[in-house]
């Protein structure tokens, strides 16, 4: 049986936009052909799928760095790059993609077939072709394609489920499982026996809906007790939570004390927020005092839970049981969705806004969102090219800022990761 991991790390890259091409038309008898150079193709996104068909992690405890194909260079004759394939990371249902960096949701794989594009590639830069004027006939430079960065995600796997199971070890959770589902959790009498979160199938009544047995929950479970920490996780998914408590106290514990203490730890832990739930008096067939076990009924009463006595062992008293649980599932709201924060867009090179201040040692900086971009198009070995340059800078207001900001010849003036002496 393959191991459950449910938290990772990995890192991740979309493909670069392949580079515009610096070409010229060659033909016989054509002296001077006009640029031809083809556009750069764009890089492959990283593209994330929920299949259906996984239930943990561990692939991800080998494979942890994913980058997408490049984009290709255009080549002569406007041949455009071929676009870089995406990448395709499968990941099971319910796995949520968080930036390493401030913890932030970018992406909540909850339904099963749901796709996202997690990154995408970079824009292919334009060939030479693009850069032709009535003045500028032989534009000797072309744009790169756009570089993208690497970025480092934690994945956390928190279980879907209409019910969960929870409750201290040994009250008879797996064994409930069992009897409800076809689900074949490892059942034993000890603790801890249960190591992974089992789900099943449960159906009851023209009505089929996700039953969990969560492990792991102790006095402490909150703080990382146990295997509680590792574990809680889970309940966050779950519409519905099935308490299970040791009526006949055959460890010699008290139920209801038992109830109060796991309850304690999963309020510690956020949970369970309002979500309803019922209590599930198992092992009833050790008292068979039927006065004892309405007791213990009206006892959870008093504390506003609905309790039902049952045997999983015999596997008596489910009935009445099922019968409240598939009426309540139609009115709870469906399982948990973690909001995801707006995509941002690509800053566009068009977009010239920027900043001018001087630092210490009288280098002036200019920043802006296509700062860099627009340095990156540079060929700063092609005459034509500076210029271009220079008439960018002009025209978008930067040379009149840095003078005003008092900038003089001669001036350092840093430009994304270039830096420069000004130039009136």
């Amino acid at each position: 049986m393959a191991a459950f991991v449910d938290r990772v790390r990995i890192t991740a890259k979309a493909g670069n936009g392949g580079n515009g091409c610096v070409s010229f038309h060659r033909e016989k008898f054509v002296q001077n052909g006009g640029p031809d150079g083809g556009d750069g193709g764009n890089g492959g996104n990283i593209v994330l799928y929920a299949d259906p068909n996984m239930h943990t992690l561990l692939d991800f405890r080998f494979n942890s760095k994913y980058l997408a194909e490049n984009g290709a260079d255009g080549g002569a004759g406007r041949c455009h790059g071929k676009r870089g394939q995406d990448l395709l990371i499968k990941v099971p249902v319910g796995t949520v993609f968080l930036r390493d960096e401030d913890g932030a949701v970018v992406a909540d794989m909850s339904e099963p077939g749901q796709t996202k594009v997690l990154l995408r590639g970079g824009q292919g830069g334009y060939g030479n072709q693009h850069f032709a004027t009535p003045t500028r006939q032989a534009p000797n430079f072309a744009k790169p394609g756009i570089k993208t960065e690497i970025h480092t995600f934690r994945l956390e796997l928190k279980t879907i489920a209409d019910v969960g199971l929870v409750g201290f070890p040994n009250v008879g959770k797996s064994t409930i499982l069992a009897t409800l589902t076809a689900a074949k959790p490892k059942i034993a009498n000890y603790h801890f026996t249960t190591l992974t979160p089992n789900l099943g199938i449960a159906k009851w009544r023209e009505t089929d809906f996700v039953l969990a047995d969560i492990p792991g929950l102790v006095e402490g479970a909150s703080e990382g007790v146990g295997l509680g920490h590792d574990f809680l996780r889970h309940v966050e998914r779950t519409r519905l939570l099935l308490h299970v408590v040791d009526a006949a106290g055959s460890e010699g514990r008290d139920p209801v004390e038992d109830f109060h203490i796991i309850q304690n730890e999963l309020e510690q832990y956020g949970e369970p927020m309002g979500r309803p739930q019922l209590v599930v008096l198992n092992k009833c067939d050790l008292m068979p005092e039927k006065d004892r076990q309405q007791e213990l009924v009206e006892k959870f009463r008093e504390l506003g839970y609905e309790a039902f006595p049952v045997s999983a062992a015999t596997r008596q008293g489910f009935d009445r049981l099922l019968d409240r649980v598939v009426q309540l599932l139609p009115e709870l709201p469906p399982p948990r969705v973690f909001m995801e924060e707006e995509e941002e867009e690509e800053p566009s090179i068009t977009d010239m806004s920027f900043t001018v201040t001087q630092q210490k040692g009288g280098v002036f900086v200019v920043e802006g969102p296509a700062i860099q971009r627009l340095i990156d198009s540079v060929n700063f070995e092609d005459e034509e090219s500076m210029n271009w340059f220079h008439r960018q800078l002009r025209d978008r207001g930067i040379i009149d800022e840095l003078r005003k900001k008092g900038a003089k010849e001669g001036s350092p003036v840093q430009l994304g990761d270039m830096e420069f002496d000004f130039i009136e």
